[in-house]
């Protein structure tokens, strides 16, 4: 077929869905209906009706601007205009229907205008309206990609009418669910409980003795939790550097055959929940545990609560993210060229000169990278601070008890994620600063098959001495986490039972078959589905912007990018507080919905699939994109048949590592849950909170080992890089 017959049959199918969307498809979303239900009552029911039958019967005419729009993309697209033409046609109508529509969408509320100043201009609304449902979301959707039709024929993105639509596509999800209900949440931080913005209340809330205190320095009392997070953040990220470093040289340069051992011990976060290595630490060190049990048996100290503060919530988080500092360095250390070192030893240098002055120094990206990592993660923690905190405040809990505790401030809320955003998004920034100079090339078409470095014996000692230890109590945490769940009560009874995992998983036999009676069971069922519809939409869109990122060039680049990124760096308790603030009314009225969850997951661990694509591209030559379309391929074309099976070890990547981190958040999704879609992380905080170890810790197993299982096929699946060099010489020590 013509590639110009063609594009004309793909606008005007576009135009039709829009039209057909309009007229036959329920125009608000209702959360007690669904979409089967509300359909015999689109040309009825004032809640139910189309936007065609919402403007004709029931008062509603601002949504005749969607008609209009459409219209004028008709006119546009039902015989063949000159490009320009064209268009300008499909322009006007696109923008006029998106203007007209989100205005009015944004403008009038659930029982009118949304703003006293409208309603002073225009007099009152009889009616009002519910938040957009299906009809109204294709509608929008097919003027998107009317809008990108337009700007490609207009002469943008080299009139590739995919690729303009892509952008503008990718760009309104980006504003929509990122952008937008981040700055929703900022600015909520200027509002009081009457609904005025002034920036005193912003001063109030923000600045006083309980968020930038010094009494902990002077003596007369804590320091504020801005400071207490601060604090917290600069010793988890050292220590952790510090001692992901000092794996990763082990495991890479010590001759030992630790490297598998670490490579699962570098898994453990990720197919863990964040709390887990709390709960291993309080059957250690907790009243109950059995390092306080030991010194009363042996001392007669009775056991107190020494452990809960910021002692343990920095050893948990050193737990937590020493593995990920380490699988950073273990990239860095396996990159480091062994001719450099090499050369050095060449010239008459020791092993240990060699050390200091070539390898250290070819590790500073990585290490400042690891560092900045853990910073922010330490600040987005929100799981351990939560169990292990005790009387030490960081500003993820306080975010947290702002909203379900009993002063509910959403206005407080707010300002504490103002600070809380800064923050990491100060880190974030400096962070891409500092590593942007560096080339992280290591593996080139030349050769290089030297003979990477042993470690200097008094280094190697260090390692053993220090990382040895560490990765032994590493273990025994782990494993006291997951016998907590076979035994009766932890510090009292240790009799060996399987009664909560019967609690929580029990499966009976009834009158009409098998009945799963276990009280975790639907949070199970309810994560493994939500995760399971987040996961391939957040590793499609995730690939689609590395491949936007990666090969094509437009204007507003650099802050698509940043938008892509920007859920990296703010914490998850702020992304949570977000989504409830913009989400809760009109025109997207989510809240309470399991969609809010599954694109709070989407859009949470997007820069996961950003990365791996824009990885994966840095690989594939641009010869192979130009050849295909040198043979008159259109560019969906190339990418479906060229590039997509060339990526997916990317797209599998991307796909099981958002669906296991799906199942395991907590901060981002906490205020999100209700009791029809409660969570897994969410049940376990709650029998936390109760008291009932076990039963938590049984339900943690089972998902270590669920999880274990899938992440373990996607090792064998994706495999992991070999680099063509010989064999580490043996240390001598």
């Amino acid at each position: 077929m013509n590639p110009a017959l063609r594009l004309q049959r793909a606008l005007q199918g576009w135009v039709l869905l829009g039209l057909l969307s309009f007229a036959l498809l329920p125009w608000y979303f209702l959360q007690q209906t669904s979409l089967m239900a509300a359909l015999p009552g689109v040309w009825a029911g004032a809640e139910t009706a189309s936007g065609w039958a919402q403007a004709l019967q029931h008062g509603r005419p601002w949504l005749w601007s969607a008609a209009l729009g459409l219209g004028g993309c008709a006119l546009a697209v039902m015989r063949p205009w000159p490009a320009r033409q064209q268009g300008a046609l499909l322009l006007l109508g696109s923008m006029t229907g998106l203007l007209c529509l989100l205005g009015s969408g944004f403008a009038i509320g659930a029982t009118g205008w949304a703003f006293a100043s409208l309603e002073s201009v225009w007099g009152a609304l009889p009616v009002g309206q519910y938040g957009m449902g299906w009809g109204a979301a294709l509608v929008l959707l097919s003027l998107l990609v009317l809008l990108g039709a337009a700007l490609a024929r207009l002469g943008g993105f080299r009139g590739d009418v995919f690729v303009a639509a892509a952008v503008v596509g990718c760009t309104a999800l980006l504003v929509l669910f990122v952008v937008y209900p981040v700055l929703r949440s900022l600015v909520a931080a200027w509002v009081d409980d009457a609904g005025a913005y002034a920036w005193t209340h912003l001063f109030e809330r923000v600045a006083t003795e309980r968020v930038w205190g010094l009494g902990c320095v002077s003596g007369e009392g804590r320091c504020g939790v801005a400071w207490n997070t601060l604090w917290l953040a600069f010793f988890t990220a050292t220590g952790t550097t510090v001692m992901g470093t000092l794996l990763a040289l082990w495991a890479e340069r010590g001759a030992t055959r630790l490297a598998k051992p670490l490579n699962i011990l570098a898994m453990l976060p990720i197919i863990t929940p964040p709390f887990v290595v709390g709960l291993g630490l309080i059957l250690l060190f907790g009243r109950a545990g059995l390092f306080n049990q030991g010194l009363e048996w042996a001392f007669g100290i009775e056991p107190g609560r020494w452990f809960y503060g910021v002692f343990g919530i920095w050893l948990a988080q050193m737990f937590a993210f020493t593995p990920i500092a380490f699988m950073i360095m273990r990239g860095v250390v396996q990159g480091v060229s062994p001719s450099m070192e090499e050369a050095a030893q060449t010239l008459r240098a020791s092993r240990m000169k060699t050390f200091w002055t070539v390898t250290l120094p070819l590790l500073k990206p990585g290490l400042a990278n690891a560092f900045l990592v853990g910073f922010i993660e330490s600040m987005a923690d929100f799981g351990n601070p939560i169990i292990l905190g005790g009387q030490y405040a960081v500003l993820s809990t306080e975010i947290f008890f702002a909203i379900v505790g009993a002063a509910l401030d959403p206005g407080m809320a707010a300002a504490l994620a103002l600070v809380l955003t800064s923050f990491a998004l100060t880190v974030f920034l400096v962070q891409r600063r500092v590593l942007s100079g560096s080339s992280f090339t290591t593996v080139s078409g030349k050769g290089d098959a030297g003979v990477a470095m042993a470690l200097p014996p008094a280094v190697l000692r260090v390692c053993r001495s220090v990382a040895g230890p560490w990765l032994f109590f590493t273990l025994v945490v782990y494993l006291f986490a997951f016998a907590g769940g076979f035994v009766q009560t932890w510090g009292r009874d240790f009799t060996f039972t399987l009664v909560h995992f019967k609690t929580a998983f029990d499966v009976q036999q009834g009158e009409f078959g098998w009945v799963f009676a276990g009280t975790a069971w639907k949070s199970l069922f309810t994560t493994l589905s939500l995760s399971a519809m987040a996961a391939p939409i957040c590793a499609v869109v995730g690939l689609l912007m590395a491949w936007l990122l990666a090969r094509t060039e437009f204007r507003g680049k650099a802050a698509f990018e940043f938008s892509a990124l920007l859920t990296f760096a703010i914490p998850g308790t702020v992304l949570g507080v977000s989504y409830i603030l913009a989400f809760n009314v009109p025109p997207v009225e989510l809240t309470g919905t399991g969609l809010v969850i599954v694109l709070c997951f989407v859009f949470r661990n997007l820069p996961v699939g950003v990365r791996a694509g824009t990885a994966a591209f840095k690989q594939l030559d641009r010869s192979l994109d130009e050849a295909s379309q040198m043979l008159r391929a259109s560019t969906l074309t190339t990418l479906r048949r060229v590039v997509l099976p060339l990526l997916k070890p990317a797209l599998v990547a991307a796909l099981v590592y958002s669906f296991v981190r799906s199942m395991t958040t907590v901060s981002a999704v906490i205020f999100l849950v209700t009791a029809q879609y409660e969570l897994a992380t969410t049940y376990i905080i709650g029998r936390v909170g109760n008291g009932d170890y076990g039963v938590a810790l049984a339900y943690c197993t089972v998902l270590m080992v669920l999880l274990s299982v899938i992440t373990w096929g996607i090792q064998k699946l994706v495999g992991e890089r070999q680099l063509g060099r010989r064999a580490t010489a043996t240390s001598v020590s």
